[in-house]
This record gives structure tokens, C-alpha cells and sequence, in this order.
């Protein structure tokens, strides 16, 4: 392949590209070919707050709990999480950062196209807290044995009393509302409606099922369970396999239910030590992840598998040491949603939480816990404000309007001093409008969605000018070159040899600037600087690539004699 050839597949993939970034940028050029539309018209620039309208809160981050040298990093925990929990909600790129108040810490976020502020505050405010906290044990007065005897022994002959009562025929129901101490069942004559095999205490149900009571019968004896004694009567026991009229181990003995009635005279134990919950310094912000997993290999129920971080690894191993055969409760906003009792020290970070859950409860409980991966709780916001939609729309398009006038103006100056240079240079400006918007919609798809607001068109129409900077000075050092005698291809290739070193040092200073910006603003500022570094990496290539490229395939011999073309006078 000469190179003449590959100069013309050269200029052959200019204007493909040219084609492809302008059907993107304006597909309405093809809208009357619906499938070749529908294709282009996919890619959509995302708006900023101020150009679509939304919702502006504002919140202060409450970091009195949390170590001066570690406040960065609860922040940086507490901006990820709510941006999560926002993701989950479907918002389209919110635009969630943190930003310092005098000594305050604040969370910003900005949710465009929303427009109900309290639905909107609704979803931060839900942002749950997680913390996990251990068992503390704490003694009790016990009551003299000889004073808890006496006791015990009234309230059986109470009860024995009660029973005499029963037996000669005494109404049941009343001398429950008059004796029984089950709150339960008192009111109502001591009487329980049907109640499935298996639910209450088994000294009672062994009454119920295996006496040989009748329908309506009475116990003889009373019966002593951990709580008290009771004087029970068999009402009626429905389902298949009856225990007392069938052998031992019936299969249908499970479908049975029972409706009885009884007196429940209660008992006095020593009181147990006191359980409370306290907390530990391990919250959310230790949390590295939760998933669902499955013992053996998934054949049995699922698990809720944890992983902290460094910290909150050294920070569990200890929880874990001191509280083997107690219980460590994980909550969320102060609602223990599991309580697992701790088998062994676990001193690497991974932890498991057994239980009876069906996949669904393991997937939700795990969704929980990740989301309340938070540092630090959140409250109302401080300041909240809402954009408009209308208002956005106005204002861009005032911004539009003043970027195409912009544009027509710069093609005007090219092509009144640089004449056909102009010319190649606004259709490259023109291709680079179409590649900064091609890029602007394509981000979409992918991990980098670009947002644009009003400062991010400022400095989109700021790099417009930074464009036509590289092409001005690879011309006039042409100009030179073919006032010093070269023949115009030479010119051209020494022209923007020369210009190459200016051009990039310009440029380079330019996106130090802009990365100096992103790094030390916040919000509309790192949008202002972001579309500006874009715009100077694609304004680069175009003026050194595309313009180049194009002006090797057009230009030759046919312009020595008309140098006036290109503004050079002999």
C-alpha cells in the first residue's frame, strides 16, 4: 500500500467517523428510516439538576461518635452508602458529595428529574444504621428461699382449693375470671379456642391427650408446669389420629387441634440476671459485604455470610472472644433484625448467621445489612431546595443558544482570516462538536455517566475556542513556512510539526488546571472541569489528527498559484 492509499483510507475513516458521531449527536437526521433512528436515537445526554430540574438536600453528618482521624473515611463510607441505597431507587445519576461547613461536615445530594422533595427525603431518611451490639449480664436481688417457699406453698393450696371447687361442679368459667393469673385466658373463662398440637408446654397438652379425659371432663390432679399450677378441662379435641384413642406415634397425631379451658394459679422463681444489649464500636461502616450462601454445598437452607473490613476484623475477633455462648445482636436503626448466638472466636473477618430462612428472607436480610453499612446516622436535612423543570429548560436553552452563536462566530473569524484553512478547520470544529456530544450520550453506557449542567456547558463552549487555538497556531506557522519559499504539502507538515510542542504545552497546562479543580471543588465546579479536560483531549485530536488528515487529502499543487486562498500574499 502507497501512501496515497493510506492517506485515502485515512480520510476514509474521518469521514465515517464524522458520519457515526453526527447521526449520534443529531439522529433526527435519519428519522424518516425508523430502525436506523430508533438505533441512533438510544444514546441520551443526562442533565444536570439545574438544566432538568430535582430535588437539592442538604444534610449535616453527625460525627460526634467518631475519632477526628477517621472522619474522612465515615464520610466517604456515608456518601457510598447513600448512593447505593439512591442507585436502588432507580435516579438517574445522582450527584451525591461530601463538602466542609466551617467545622461541619456535610452530605450533598442532588437528585435530578425528581420532583416530589418529600418522597425524595423519604429515601435518604431511610437509610438505615447498623450497628451490632453484645449481651451484658446484670445481677439481680434474689428473694430469700424462705420467702419464696412460703409463697409457693399458699398459691398450691390455692390451687388445691380451687380444684375441689371445680370438681363439685362449681362453674368453671367463673372461678377462672375470680382465680386464674393467666392474662391470656382469664377474661374469657379460661378458655383457649382450637390451638394445633404442639403449642403449649408438653406437661399440658400430656393432659389434654394421653389422661383418658371425655369431651367436658375435668382433670382430677392439678398439674405443675414452669409456670405455676394448673387446673385444666378438656373440651373438645378434633383431627385424625386422637393419641388417646389410638396407638403411640399415629401419623396423624400433628393435624390434631385441642380447645380446652384453665385455671392458672402462678408460682414465684427466683428472678434471672438481667440481659441488656450494649453497644460496640463495631457499626455499618466495618461492614465490607453481606451475601447469601448455602452449607454443603447448597443442600441445605441458606446462610447469611459477613466480611468486615481491617478493623472491623480486629474489632469482631475481640466481640466474638468474650461473648462464646452469649448472643450478638445486629440492628438497624435500633431494631435487632437478627440475634445469632456466637459458637467460637472468629478472628478473620468472615462470619456466618444460621437460621431457618427461606431464600427470600436471606436475600432481603442481606439487602438490609448492606444498606446500613452507614457510619453515622442520618437526620432531616438542613437545607433543601427544588429546581424547577421549566426553569431548567430555560436554561438550556439559553445555553445552547449561546454555544451555536459562539460557534458561528469562531467559523466566521476562521474563514475571513484564514480562508480555506477556515474552511477545513470549522469542518473539523464541527466533527469535534459532534464527537463531545457523541461522548456525552455514550457515556450512558458505561461505569463513567457524565452529567451535564450549566457549568459543564461553559466549559464544553470554552473548549470550543480551545479547538480553533491548536488549528490558528499550526497555520500561521504554514503561513511562515510558505512565505519562507516551501511548497504548500511541506508547509503543512513542518506547520504542525512546530505547532505540536505549543499546542501541547497549552493544552497540558489547561487539564492541570482542570484535574487541580476536581480534586479541590465540589459539585458544579468538577463538572465545569471534567467537560473541560474532555473537550482538550478531543479538541487535540481533532486539530492535530482530523484536521491534518484532511488537509493532506485536499490540498497540493492546485493551490501554489492561489495562495490568497489561504490568506498568504507573495
Amino acid at each position: 500500500m502507497n501512501v496515497r492509499q493510506k492517506l485515502r483510507l485515512k480520510f476514509g475513516a474521518v469521514i465515517i467517523l464524522a458520519i457515526l458521531a453526527g447521526l449520534i449527536s443529531y439522529p433526527r437526521a435519519v428519522s424518516k428510516i425508523p430502525k436506523l433512528y430508533d438505533f441512533f436515537n438510544k444514546p441520551k445526554i443526562n442533565l444536570g439538576l439545574d438544566l432538568q430540574g430535582g430535588i437539592h438536600l442538604e444534610y449535616k453528618a453527625d460525627l460526634s461518635q467518631v475519632d477526628l482521624a477517621k472522619q474522612k473515611e465515615a464520610m466517604q463510607a456515608m456518601q457510598d452508602a447513600v448512593e447505593r441505597k439512591i442507585n436502588a431507587f432507580g435516579v438517574a445519576e445522582p450527584v451525591i458529595y461530601t463538602t466542609k461547613s466551617g467545622d461541619e461536615q456535610r452530605l450533598i445530594v442532588e437528585l435530578a428529574g425528581i420532583r416530589d422533595i418529600n418522597e425524595a427525603k423519604k429515601r435518604i431518611g431511610e437509610m438505615p444504621f447498623l450497628e451490632f451490639k453484645e449481651e451484658k449480664e446484670t445481677a439481680v436481688e434474689k428473694i430469700p428461699e424462705d420467702e419464696l417457699n412460703k409463697f409457693n406453698e399458699t398459691a398450691k393450696k390455692k390451687a388445691e382449693d380451687v380444684l375441689k371447687k371445680a370438681l363439685a361442679g362449681e362453674d368453671f368459667a367463673k372461678l377462672a375470671k375470680e382465680n386464674s393469673e393467666d392474662p391470656g385466658s382469664k377474661e374469657k373463662g379460661g378458655e383457649y379456642d382450637f390451638i394445633k398440637k404442639g403449642m403449649f408446654v408438653p406437661e399440658y397438652e400430656a393432659v389434654i391427650f394421653d389422661k383418658g379425659l371425655e369431651d367436658g371432663e375435668i382433670y382430677k390432679e392439678l398439674v405443675k408446669t414452669q409456670f405455676g399450677w394448673h387446673i385444666i378441662k378438656r373440651i373438645e379435641v378434633r383431627g385424625e389420629g386422637d393419641p388417646a384413642k389410638s396407638p403411640e406415634g399415629d401419623s396423624g397425631a400433628s393435624n390434631q387441634e385441642f380447645k380446652s379451658a384453665h385455671i392458672l394459679i402462678a408460682k414465684k422463681v427466683q428472678p434471672e440476671p438481667k440481659i441488656e444489649v450494649t453497644a460496640t464500636s463495631l457499626t455499618g461502616k466495618n461492614l465490607k459485604s453481606a451475601s447469601v450462601g448455602f452449607q454443603n454445598q447448597g443442600l441445605t437452607e441458606p446462610v447469611i455470610d459477613l466480611e468486615f473490613d481491617e478493623e472491623g476484623t480486629k474489632l469482631f475477633a475481640e466481640i466474638t472472644k468474650r461473648n462464646i455462648g452469649k448472643r450478638v445482636a445486629i440492628l438497624i436503626d435500633g431494631e435487632i433484625i437478627t440475634n445469632p448466638t456466637v459458637n467460637s472466636e472468629i478472628p478473620n473477618g468472615k462470619a456466618q448467621i444460621t437460621g431457618s430462612y427461606t431464600t427470600q428472607e436471606a436475600n432481603d436480610l442481606v439487602k438490609r445489612l448492606n444498606e446500613g453499612a452507614l457510619p453515622v446516622p442520618i437526620g432531616n436535612p438542613i437545607n433543601q431546595q427544588s429546581v424547577e423543570a421549566s426553569l431548567g429548560k430555560i436554561s438550556l436553552e439559553k445555553s445552547l443558544k449561546a454555544g451555536i452563536i459562539g460557534m458561528v462566530l469562531v467559523i466566521i473569524f476562521m474563514l475571513l482570516f484564514y480562508r480555506f484553512l477556515g474552511l477545513v478547520a470549522s469542518f473539523s470544529l464541527l466533527i469535534y462538536s459532534a464527537l463531545m456530544i457523541s461522548i456525552f450520550k455514550l457515556s450512558g453506557f458505561s461505569p463513567w455517566q457524565i452529567t451535564l449542567t450549566l457549568p459543564g456547558i461553559a466549559g464544553f463552549v470554552l473548549s470550543i475556542g480551545m479547538a480553533v487555538d491548536a488549528n490558528i497556531l499550526i497555520f500561521e506557522r504554514t503561513k511562515e513556512e510558505i512565505k519562507k519559499g516551501r511548497d504548500i504539502l511541506s508547509a503543512i507538515e513542518e506547520g504542525f510539526k512546530r505547532a505540536w510542542t505549543s499546542i501541547r504545552d497549552g493544552n497540558m497546562s489547561s487539564i492541570i488546571t482542570a484535574f487541580i479543580l476536581i480534586e479541590m471543588g465540589t459539585g458544579f465546579v468538577k463538572g465545569f472541569a471534567v467537560t473541560l479536560i474532555i473537550g482538550v483531549i478531543v479538541s487535540m485530536f481533532t486539530a492535530v489528527v482530523i484536521t491534518r488528515t484532511i488537509l493532506r487529502f485536499v490540498m497540493g499543487k492546485w493551490l501554489e498559484n492561489k495562495l490568497w486562498l489561504i490568506g498568504v500574499r507573495k
